[in-house]
This record gives structure tokens, sequence and C-alpha cells, in this order.
């Protein structure tokens, strides 16, 4: 475990903090469930329940459940490392850019996200050669093409690209 002082930055984030940011955040979905089941019907109708009866109150259930946690996370020292920024900067390394990829699917369709998403991470991660990753990208993306859209006619997101060839 990592030692922190008092005149420098924390080297990590605790587990009280993350517990806390956690159950907060799931604090925060159980309400919008709660409130979004209610508006369009809890209750219990003649024929039975409304579509909102069991959301309802299973977000109820999940909101407790996150009270449960936050009081127990503020009674929890705050020594224990969960995380320490190196670890959490290999976790920013995977996720960002696949954050990135999932956003660029609505726009560029999914074959073309993909090939930027394979050639991007063998520049960036593995060192290839630019000519070997984009030629890696597209040669994969190519073949995945042909499979769903071409054999198995499984309809995939697609983009600009996709529509000037007319697909």
């Amino acid at each position: 475990m990592t030692e922190q002082t008092h005149d420098t930055a924390p080297a990590a984030i605790t587990v009280r903090a993350a517990e806390i940011a956690v159950a907060v955040l799931i604090a925060i979905g159980a309400v919008v469930v709660m409130v979004t089941n209610y508006q369009i019907g809890a209750g219990w109708a003649p024929d039975g329940p409304e579509a909102g009866y069991f959301p309802l109150r299973i977000g109820a259930l999940i909101f407790l459940s996150c009270l449960v946690v936050l009081w127990h996370a503020l009674r929890t020292p705050n020594d224990a490392v969960f995380v320490t920024w190196p670890q959490l900067k290999q976790v920013a390394v995977i996720l960002v850019p696949l954050t990135v990829y999932v956003a660029l699917i609505s726009f560029l369709g999914i074959y073309v996200a993909s090939a930027i998403f394979i050639a991007g991470f063998m520049l960036a991660i593995g060192k290839f050669a630019w000519w070997r990753a984009v030629l890696t990208g597209v040669a994969i993306n190519a073949v995945l093409f042909w499979i769903f859209e071409m054999q198995f006619r499984v309809p995939l997101p697609k983009g600009p690209l996709e529509a000037a060839f007319g697909f």
C-alpha cells in the first residue's frame, strides 16, 4: 500500500471515496428509475400491476441498498487504497479510446469506427508501422463486413462510407 502525507497530493483513490462515489451514482440512477416508472403508472390496476409497478419497487430497493453502502462507507477508515493513479492511468488507456469508439459508431458506422479503433491501438499500444496498422484495421473490417452484411445479412450500424457504396 502507498502511504500518503498531508502535504502532498493523494497517491491513490481510497476504498471509501470509491464506495461513496458508486453509491451516489447508483442512487441517482435508482431515483430516475423510480420517478419514470411512477410517471408511467406504478400502482395496481383492476387487471393487475401497471407497467411501472415492479421496476419502481426494484428502484426503491436499489436506492435503499445505496443508502446502506453510503452509511457503511462513511464509517470506514479512509486509509485503504482502492486504486493508485498509475493503475487508474492503465485503465484509462483502454477506457477512453473505447468510449470514443462507441461514440463514433453512431456517426461513422461500426466498420469504419472499428477500423480506426484497431489501427489506433496498433499504433499507440503495439507500436506497429502506420501502414500495417491501417491495412490490418481495414482488412479485418472488410472481412467482417463481408461476413455480416453479405453472408449472414445481419444489418449493423453503417455510416456515410457504406452509404456512398450503396449499402
